[in-house]
């Protein structure tokens, strides 16, 4: 049975001349399965799954899953404003081998995602799923937040096993963590408060920091495991500048040059997304540096 634990990283999907670079990508996923990474996600958010054709998700997915090959776990963003597509990929990622599906909030009308029809729809995609579902809460880029009290409604259905929380509110989580089921994961989705929500009771994260420092990440769940807590705030503190420039202040764009200066392929990121300036290319070199983190590109 799929159990949802430790630190996964959304993977970054390469592109080159426009199209998907799978050769860049193999090269990315042997670091990442090297790692002590749990699993990955693929078209997650850092995947820019939004700007991905339907042939293009496919093909990706069975990539992916065919390259894993068993070795990490693998969940496979099923975000999308059709219920129709969603159930797709849930049968598409089952297809593949993938271990689980992470279902966004529907957002577009977003003045009709009342909690009733949140509830409705992820029970039917849960349903129907033939991979557990992970929800995913991300009201930075929905503008819809799922409250504790859906997620933990939800957490009683037998096949959505946990909520990948991005929002950042640690009261929620730690509702959320209280009010759900026992076996009910709650995930961070970020490196800012990754720290806090293991100590309300979070069993892991989904982390876009992980593209480029899984072990690192691993590192700080084991810290905080073994009860070295002075250690792992020294740790999340230190890597909190590198975690804010491919996040928040540089986006995806950010993130693939990062991969860069570790030795990975990051390349363009999709229109309307860009690649950030020189200057911004060398603030992400320095904020890595000050971090004593060792470059290799």
């Amino acid at each position: 049975m799929f159990s949802l634990k430790g630190i996964y990283t959304p993977i970054a999907t390469p592109f080159e001349g426009g199209s998907i670079a799978f050769d860049r990508l193999e090269h990315n996923l042997n670091f990442w399965l090297s790692s002590k990474l749990e699993g990955i996600v693929v078209m997650g958010s850092n995947g820019e799954f939004v700007s991905l054709r339907e042939s293009e998700k496919e093909r990706l997915v069975r990539f992916c899953c065919d390259r894993v090959a068993g070795r990490k776990k693998v969940a496979v963003g099923v975000g999308s404003n059709c219920l129709d597509e969603t159930l797709w990929l849930c049968r598409l990622a089952a297809e593949c081998g993938a271990d689980a599906v992470l279902a966004l909030t529907p957002f577009y009308y977003k003045g009709a995602m009342k909690e009733e029809v949140l509830k409705a729809y992820f029970t039917e995609v849960a349903d129907r799923s033939p991979l557990p579902v992970i929800l995913y809460n991300m009201p930075g880029n929905t503008g819809v937040n799922t409250s504790s009290a859906l997620l933990s409604a939800l957490s009683h259905h037998p096949n959505i096993v946990g909520v990948k929380d991005t929002g950042g509110n640690i009261a929620q989580i730690a509702e959320t963590v209280a009010g759900s089921d026992p076996s009910f994961s709650v995930f961070a989705g970020n490196w800012a408060f990754f720290l806090p929500s293991l100590c309300m009771g979070a069993r892991g994260a989904t982390l876009a920091l992980a593209n480029i420092l899984p072990d690192e990440c691993v590192h700080l769940m084991e810290l905080y495991q073994a009860g070295r807590l002075d250690d792992a705030r020294a740790l999340a503190v230190r890597l909190m500048p590198v975690n804010a420039a491919v996040t928040a202040q540089y986006g995806v764009g950010g993130l693939k040059v990062a991969m860069e200066f570790m030795g990975l392929y990051g390349g363009e990121p999709r229109s309307p997304l860009r690649r950030p300036g020189p200057e911004a290319q060398a603030d992400i070199k320095r904020i890595l540096l000050e971090a004593d983190i060792r470059l290799v590109g």
